[in-house]
């Protein structure tokens, strides 16, 4: 079985290590130059032990990240709540007419 290290880097996990190194530089552990070095060495690499090279000296992320998938429990949370207001919305619709025919308007 072939270590991971042996595998051939894909573009996403590329940017995902440029991503990973601008956080860093944000940070303030990175120089604009160690940077600037490390995203040229990133776009260059062709396997996947060296884009881990490049961010091995660098604390592992702790926050969350903004593209990780949405829970499935909060998928059916959102879609029930769409489907009440849907729901109450059409029987606002519904009942709408004797209210607006009371207003004197024309329905």
């Amino acid at each position: 079985m072939r270590q991971a290290v042996d595998v051939r880097a894909a573009d996403v996990d590329r940017e995902r290590l440029v991503t990973e190194l601008q956080r860093h530089a944000a940070a303030g552990r990175l120089s604009i130059d160690e940077f600037s070095e490390r995203a040229r060495a990133a776009y260059q690499a062709h396997m996947m032990g060296e884009l881990a090279a490049l961010s091995a000296d660098l604390p592992p992320d702790t926050n969350p990240r903004a593209d990780a998938p949405i829970p499935r429990r909060v998928w059916i949370v959102l879609v029930s709540i769409a489907v009440v207001v849907a729901l109450l919305g059409l029987s606002a619709v519904a009942n709408a007419g004797p209210l607006v025919g009371g207003m004197g308007c024309r329905w």
